[in-house]
């Protein structure tokens, strides 16, 4: 089985060529065109531009790194939702003509699934999912016979949340890595931690009432110069990923639960990695990362969950193939298990 991948939820549009031998999976091909700017953040128009502009270049390039055509490939997946619409529409429409051109099945899968079921290439058996994303924040796992959401932010996703902070802080986006940085060489000199609002609530987090504040804080001019921007990095980045792993630690006990996958791209962040591997330790869990490469948007994870479905039965026809860009993790019907 050799299954051609496409990923287009957000910024990223993103192609893999994924196989399926003697029940193993290989990636043989993961490429990546990301969309960028200086100033704000994700407009949908533009992202859609974006796509439509890069699509093809990927494919051709997704394929040839794989030393594939479409006359090798059995399968073609793609992310069906959640998502932006405008993204996920330029996605769907490139599958679709693939599809009905090359005569190749098709099937819609869904982005934040994927995140947990690309784990399975780590050998995580039944794990937590701290899920965290520019969208997205969630802890997932496996129960009752479906994916459940046992928490999530109320508000914005923490990859929002940084990016929206990195912007008043002049960082562009994404901000994320420039956040990850400049905490880095705060926690060199020992700086001092600036106590902000912890703002967990049961199993859920919030994050839009500390943006409010780390915002009107900026405003006030107290973290013009660098050494403070650097000091504010640490101290934010410390207070939401322990509210994060709060919620995460409190999933694995209550699922009694022995693995913890991380995935989205916040979870590239440094600090985050140290922290969940810290907690990890201390609960005798095992802790999953997978590489940078299969945290942040991409098509392998949506190519590995494509094949795990098809395998178990599911097709999606051409007619059932539009976007759903609200599709929630939790309204997944899972029968690969």
């Amino acid at each position: 089985m050799t299954c051609l991948a496409i990923e287009s939820t957000a910024h990223t549009f993103g192609v893999s060529v994924v196989e399926f031998r003697k029940n193993k999976f290989s990636i043989l091909s993961n490429v990546r065109d990301m969309y960028k700017t200086i100033k704000g953040g994700m407009i949908p128009v533009q992202l859609s531009e974006h796509h439509m502009e890069c699509f093809d270049q990927v494919i051709k390039e997704a394929l040839s790194r794989a030393n594939r055509s479409l006359k090798d490939i059995n399968l073609i997946a793609f992310s069906q939702g959640p998502g932006i619409g405008h993204a996920l529409r330029i996605g769907a429409a490139a599958v679709r003509s693939l599809s009905i051109q090359n005569k190749i099945k098709l099937i819609g899968v869904n982005h934040c699934v994927a995140h947990l079921e690309i784990a399975s290439i780590y050998s995580a058996k039944d794990p937590v999912l701290l899920y965290a994303s520019g969208a997205n924040t969630q802890v997932i796992a496996y129960d009752g016979g479906k994916y459940r959401v046992f928490g999530e932010t109320l508000d914005i996703g923490i990859g929002n949340f940084l990016d929206s902070f990195g912007r008043e802080l002049g960082l562009g986006f994404p901000a994320g890595p420039k956040i990850d940085e400049m905490a880095q060489k705060a926690r060199a000199r020992n700086a001092k931690y600036i106590e902000l609002p912890y703002n967990v609530k049961g199993m859920d987090v919030s994050f839009s009432g500390l943006f409010t504040l780390l915002k009107n804080m900026i405003k006030l001019g107290n973290y013009d110069s660098l050494e403070k921007k650097e000091d504010l990095c640490f101290s934010v980045q410390e207070t939401v990923f322990a509210m994060l792993l709060e919620v995460t630690e409190r999933a694995l006990a209550h699922c009694e639960k022995t693995e913890l996958v991380l995935g989205g791209g916040v979870a590239c962040n440094s600090r985050l990695k140290e922290m969940s591997q810290i907690m990890c330790k201390e609960r005798d869990v095992k802790c999953i990362i997978p590489e940078n490469q299969y945290l942040v948007d991409n098509a392998a994870m949506i190519g590995v969950l494509g094949i795990k479905m098809l395998n178990a039965g599911n097709i999606t026809k051409i007619k059932d193939s539009r976007i759903n860009p609200y599709e929630r993790t939790d309204d997944v019907k899972v029968n690969w298990k």
